[in-house]
């Protein structure tokens, strides 16, 4: 028996090819696919979504200016809304790895758009005579002014709506875990080594400011996206557009993103340079490598139960082993430095490609759309997770905490002042090979009084950070 299958053809400058009847892909996307069956990994469902925007964008505003035809502009703005609620999410098929500069992926938004508008009018798709990819669609546009600002809408969509919100419950965690933990001191360590008392409240509230530093960082970095090259076409010059469509075209991405946004001063600079997408992934990178010590942190501050510190607990959130029944590992915290690790090698694969265009155009773009968009969503997913399942359901074990703060040696250093340096240090060394406390010493050497002693060795008093004044 004979199965039948619905085609149509198509045609492009290199000549005919059938495709399927229901793809709203056309033929330079069936090209792609043929070509570029690399990782399988599709496009970001935010670059995506800042694609269709672009292209709402500009089919509002050529309409507007009578560079295409109002009903076509109409129809176009249509199925981008259609795609932007969800539908037709399939048809973006082209790999991540793909032709450079990002024509592949950006002419298969373009068809798609194209099609959905036709099937709209009640035509067939593939009728490109009517609603052209080309044409209408990508009216005076290029691959290369698009795909940047794609990439700066793209970002700035990822920050909006994943890595922000994130970063502020994580502070706000933080700061409420500061405010529980307040009156608990546990030993510092420095190199590993015992050093003074330091508050595990503090401890909190210091990785509430870090990461409040970072967030301030990335939203200064952030600023270089809002400033936009569209318009500048195919090399920059504007050609083949409309003398008011640069200007209104980024007030009309504006409105649709709810950002402020501004032409860029120069557009030959906006397409060749790279350096925005670089300076946000640096401190994307500069904000995982705190991320990273942060979570080494709360694992060694957790191991144990019984041979390591276990000053905290951290919600077991899964069984930890296969064979050891009864074990728990600190998996979110594991997780947190696996991604950050990951986006510190995007941050890497960045540079390169930012510094591999050549003249007029970088060529290495889906590489960087890629890999930005991604590491602020895989970023602010970590975050999210770390602080939901992680942050938010730690305890302390104030008895441990005072343990190892009262036994630590690096309490001598409250002496300094009192005793002297050197008399400290022979106080500290006396106390190690005798097991004798630094309190016993000290009395027995008549160097200190017992209510001298109990004031200056005060654990509280020692953890408290001086104030500025």
């Amino acid at each position: 028996m004979t199965e039948y299958t619905d085609f149509r053809i198509e045609r492009d400058s290199m000549g005919d090819r059938q495709i399927l009847g229901s793809a709203y892909y056309g033929i330079q996307t069936l090209r792609a696919v043929e070509n570029f069956q690399i990782s399988g990994i599709k496009p970001l469902p935010t670059y995506v979504d800042a694609c269709l925007i672009i292209k709402k964008a500009t089919a509002i505003v050529n309409g507007q200016l009578g560079c295409i035809p109002a009903d076509i502009s109409a129809v176009i703005v249509q199925a981008a809304d259609e795609i932007l609620t969800g539908k037709f999410r399939d048809q973006f098929v082209v790999d991540v790895y793909q032709a450079g500069a990002g024509t592949s992926h950006h002419m298969n938004i373009n068809e798609v758009l194209a099609n959905r508008a036709l099937e709209i009018l009640g035509d067939e798709k593939g009728n490109y005579q009517r609603v052209s990819p080309n044409d209408h669609v990508n009216y005076g546009q290029s691959t290369n002014d698009v795909i940047p600002t794609a990439i700066r809408i793209g970002g700035l969509l990822a920050l909006t709506h994943t890595l922000q919100p994130a970063l502020e419950k994580a502070i706000a965690s933080l700061e409420n875990k500061a405010v529980q933990f307040k009156d608990i001191v546990k030993a510092g360590r420095t190199h590993l080594q015992d050093a003074v008392p330091v508050s595990l409240g503090e401890n909190f509230r210091a990785w509430a400011q870090i990461l409040s530093d970072h967030q301030n960082r990335i939203y200064t970095a952030s600023g270089d996206l809002m400033v936009l090259g569209l318009g500048g076409s195919a090399a920059g010059t504007g050609m083949n557009t409309h003398p008011q469509y640069r200007a209104r075209v980024v007030e009309a991405i504006a409105e649709l993103i709810g950002s402020p946004l501004e032409p860029a001063p120069h557009l030959m600079a906006a397409m060749q340079s790279m350096a925005p997408f670089v300076n946000v992934s640096g401190a994307l990178r500069n904000l995982a490598q705190d991320l990273v010590k942060i979570s080494h942190d709360l694992r060694l501050m957790d191991s144990g139960p019984k041979t390591g510190f276990k000053e905290i607990q951290l919600p077991p959130v899964q069984p930890g082993s296969s064979i050891m029944p009864g074990k728990y590992n600190p998996v979110m915290a594991e997780m947190t430095s696996m991604v950050c690790f990951q986006v510190m090698g995007y941050d890497n694969a960045i540079a390169l490609a930012a510094q591999a265009g050549q003249l007029e155009l970088n060529v290495m773009m889906p590489l960087i759309a890629y890999n930005l968009i991604h590491s602020i969503e895989i970023l602010g997913n970590t975050i999210a997770a770390l602080t939901e399942r992680c942050i938010e359901g730690i305890t302390a074990n104030k008895e441990r905490c005072l343990a190892y703060a009262e036994g630590s040696l690096a309490l001598v250093t409250a002496l300094n002042t009192h005793i002297g340096y050197l008399n400290a240090a022979a106080v500290a060394k006396e106390s190690l090979e005798t097991g004798k406390s630094l309190r016993q010493i000290v009395l027995e050497k008549g160097l200190m009084t017992e209510e001298e002693l109990a004031k200056v060795l005060d654990l509280e008093q020692m953890s408290a950070i001086i104030p500025l004044t």
